[in-house]
């Protein structure tokens, strides 16, 4: 072969795989979420838990695709996370501990804050590390029912109901709660709440009575959350990183691999959810608040640090 082919043929290899790679990253970023590993050895998945839990569902994906993939040994939460809807919080718990079946290890590591929700979808891990100055805790439930009748009064609006049931329109903003509305939302708090003690007991290996002493909705610095046991040690991202290698056979400072964090264009800006230019106006109009957009007339069950 001659030195002008073989240079030709080089050549060509060099684009199409300056193109392949081009069009993987693009793909990836255009799908806001990992895709298919590239060639190489064992690796440990960082996946990112932050903000309000619910409002995004890119950690449950990542969490699902890096399941997913056999060259990812262990994983490693990164909370930094008030919490959020009870039942995005169960979701990514019920994801790390369906991780685990496949016997690799999961680390999580809480930053500024891992409360309520994100210290719920901690509990799921095999071990769990902060900082000795993170916020924890917030073990409980929170609804919370806002009250507009005085603001309609002044705007002169009156709204009719017409409901099949007598709690049909239990929380609404537009009527006070009763003592049977009362009864009803503190039944499902507390059966939600019983739900995260078991997870916690279960989690932790604690007796379920000794968990509910700490579990008033209190939160706690990293350091006595150690030593009254709700986390296994003070170290930072990096040392929770090694220790997930350790677990998993491949030793420290382990290859890692991390979502895809898509840049934001103009339509995200605009358009892209409740996030958006528009759906801010939108929830403004209607007197939304909170993650996905929970209208005043739908209050939430939340594990949620306020």
């Amino acid at each position: 072969m001659s030195d002008q082919r073989r240079s030709t043929l080089l050549a060509i290899a060099l684009l199409l795989l300056l193109f392949g790679g081009g069009a993987w990253l693009a793909l990836s970023q255009m799908l806001d979420r990992p895709m298919p590993l590239l060639p190489g050895g064992d690796r440990i998945a960082v996946v990112p838990v932050r903000g309000v839990i619910g409002a995004s569902s890119a950690p449950l994906n990542a969490l699902r695709h890096y399941r997913r993939q056999d060259r990812v040994r262990g994983l490693v939460l990164e909370i930094r996370s008030p919490g959020g809807t009870v039942g995005a919080s169960q979701a990514l718990h019920r994801e790390v501990r369906a991780f685990r079946e496949d016997d690799r290890p999961v680390v999580a590591w809480i930053g500024d804050v891992g409360a309520s929700g994100g210290y719920y979808t901690a509990v799921a891990a095999d071990s769990i590390f902060s900082l000795p100055g993170s916020i924890t805790g917030s073990i409980g439930v929170i609804m919370q029912f806002p009250d507009a009748r005085g603001l309609l009064e002044k705007a002169g609006l009156r709204v009719e109901i017409v409901k099949s049931g007598e709690h049909k329109d239990a929380g609404s903003a537009l009527r006070p709660l009763d003592e049977s509305d009362r009864e009803v939302f503190q039944t499902l708090v507390d059966d939600t709440y019983g739900q995260f003690l078991d997870a916690v007991a279960e989690g932790r290996g604690l007796p379920r009575d000794s968990i509910r002493v700490l579990a008033d909705g209190r939160v706690y610095s990293g350091e006595r959350a150690a030593r009254i046991g709700l986390i296994d040690g003070i170290d930072d991202l990096p040392g929770a990183i090694d220790a997930a290698g350790r677990m998993a056979g491949l030793g420290e400072d382990p290859a890692t691999v991390r979502p895809n964090r898509r840049r934001p264009d103009w339509t995200d800006l605009l358009l892209e959810g409740p996030g958006g230019l528009v759906g801010r106006a939108a929830r403004a109009w209607l007197g939304t608040s909170g993650p996905e957009g929970a209208s005043l007339s739908s209050p939430r069950l939340m594990y949620l640090w306020r």
